[in-house]
């Protein structure tokens, strides 16, 4: 079991930054793939940046170049840097892992970010 919590959501204006956390805690070792997803209200769940236990990284095509994903596995944490927030980047954000061969999914709470325009 992985038990994830995240940190960091807030409201902010358009073209503002914001930094999120997730601190993972239990099997550790056994994460393959970090990533953060966001839900918007009456969207489905997306996919919005994950990372590889080698660091390969792999980016939603509408956070390209804004975002940028990142983990320090000595914190045992991982981070993603939100730059040039848009209106339509509002939703809450789930940390996500994916671990050991069986490729089991854990979940966070999740952090909203409110960009106003």
């Amino acid at each position: 079991q992985v038990h994830l919590v995240e940190s960091g959501g807030g409201l902010v204006q358009a073209g503002g930054s914001l930094r999120l956390s997730c601190a993972a805690s239990g099997s550790i070792s056994r994460i393959k793939v970090m990533a953060w997803y966001r839900q918007a209200p009456g969207k489905l769940r997306e996919l919005v940046a994950a990372v590889t236990s080698d660091g390969s990284t792999n980016y939603a095509d509408s956070v390209k170049g804004r975002f940028a994903i990142s983990r320090d596995n000595a914190k045992n944490t991982m981070y993603l840097q939100m730059n040039s927030l848009k209106p339509e980047d509002t939703a809450v954000y789930y940390c996500n892992t994916v671990s050991g061969p069986e490729q089991y999914n854990s979940w966070g709470r999740g952090t909203q970010v409110t960009v106003s325009s």
